[in-house]
């Protein structure tokens, strides 16, 4: 058992040096410019100690972002009244702010986009009267407007947050009432 568990240490370990490593190169580096090699010497670690624990870069990041996403959705969807979710979000997307900006800066916006479109998918399908609308509808629906949320709070922290969040809220319940509203005519 103490081997078991000193086993598990030792990887535990090896995934927190490589996702260190990784996060400090793309403190100066994009993605694309990053190579396992370089990541593995920076962590002290063998290349096999990473192929054990990841395939690609990517995996890395996902194993790194994807809890902190989960985590934060899963506060709003069983901790926050419904009237305050989308504001939840807001509060969420203020914070990530920082990661925002360096996932389009460095190029792995997509792996955040996608953990991101994954919990709103859950989120939607949790908050919304789907009374009416077919399920082919919902699922595209749902890929829209994940998209278009993202796209909308993207602009807003690249630009300097200039609009108000009560203004952007207003925005993103317009653009989800419509659509909702469209789709059941």
């Amino acid at each position: 058992m103490a081997a078991t568990k000193h086993a598990q240490q030792i990887k535990q370990d090896s995934q927190e040096y490589l996702t260190t490593a990784l996060l400090q190169l793309l403190e100066t580096k994009d993605l694309a410019e990053i190579t396992i090699a370089q990541v593995v010497r920076r962590a002290g670690v063998s290349r096999m100690a990473f192929y054990r624990n990841f395939e690609t870069l990517a995996d890395v990041l996902t194993a790194y972002f994807k809890p902190q996403i989960d985590a934060r959705f899963n506060d709003i969807m069983t901790n926050t009244p419904q009237d305050q979710k989308i504001a939840a979000l807001g509060q969420f997307f203020t914070d990530m702010t920082d990661t925002f900006n360096l996932a389009a800066k460095r190029g792995f916006e997509p792996i955040i986009q996608t953990v991101f479109n994954e919990n709103m998918a859950t989120f939607y399908k949790e908050t919304i009267n789907w009374k009416d609308i077919s399920v082919a509808q919902q699922t595209y629906w749902v890929k829209f407007m994940s998209a278009g949320v993202y796209a909308i709070w993207r602009e807003w922290l690249s630009n300097g947050q200039r609009e108000s969040i009560e203004t952007i809220h207003e925005i993103l319940a317009k653009f989800q009432q419509s659509t909702l509203t469209a789709l059941k005519e």
